[in-house]
């Protein structure tokens, strides 16, 4: 699951950040309303935590951008203003839930598990190939009936490539849904994740391949 962090208390969205990937997240940590919009641009996130107070405006001002973008997209909104008419008009713009400051890191992890279990989401985020299962809402993966554990960026991989089975998937896009914007990348890096993914894959008898496409990317389909 890939997440927007937007706060501009920088000591915060680092314990932030660091739990969450350890949660196997990938985050992208931005400070400003401005940031936050090209953001979204740039790549599509699953859940954003949503900083109320920051030096460009009120954060609620983005929920209706990033449903407009994003009809899907989970928001959990973190803020002092823990008023009971700060919480209704967050809940009332379009949140998912509202953390009032300072909160525990447990509960964070435990709301965001609570909003990932909602009905509407979970529709259609079981995809399937060979003998392959990937529930992707909660990013486990089944073999033959067998839970396989991967790393959080082979899971990634998977994912984007299970997605669009069938088709090329150019690297850029892959890079896109595999990396924060300020990891540091190799130009080997993404070919040596789906090295060992390949390995896992085949170890597992998952009855699936992945096949580089020279000079354009990535491709899955099932083996024949």
């Amino acid at each position: 699951m890939r997440i927007l962090l937007i706060e501009d208390e920088h000591r915060l969205a680092e314990s932030l950040r660091t739990v969450l990937e350890r949660e196997r997240f990938v985050v992208d940590h931005v400070d400003r309303l401005a940031s936050a919009v090209e953001a979204g641009q740039m790549a599509e996130f699953d859940l954003v935590l949503l900083d109320r107070t920051l030096p460009d405006g009120d954060g609620l001002s983005l929920v209706p951008t990033l449903r407009a973008r994003n009809p899907g997209v989970w928001i959990i909104v973190l803020s002092a203003r823990g008023e009971v008419a700060d919480r209704v008009s967050g809940l009332d713009q379009g949140a998912d839930d509202y953390l009032v400051k300072p909160f525990s890191l447990d509960e964070m992890l435990a709301r965001i598990r609570a909003v990932r279990r909602r009905p509407a989401k979970l529709q259609s985020e079981e995809i399937r190939a060979g003998s392959v299962i990937f529930d992707l809402s909660n990013e486990q993966v089944e073999v033959g009936g067998n839970r396989v554990e991967l790393p959080r960026r082979e899971l990634r991989v998977l994912a984007a490539l299970m997605k669009r089975r069938g088709r090329t998937v150019p690297r850029e896009a892959l890079e896109q849904a595999v990396f924060a914007f300020d990891d540091e990348i190799q130009s080997n890096t993404l070919d040596s994740h789906i090295s060992r993914l390949r390995r896992r894959l085949k170890d597992s008898n998952a009855r699936i391949e992945i096949h580089a496409i020279r000079g354009v990317g990535y491709l899955l389909r099932e083996a024949s």
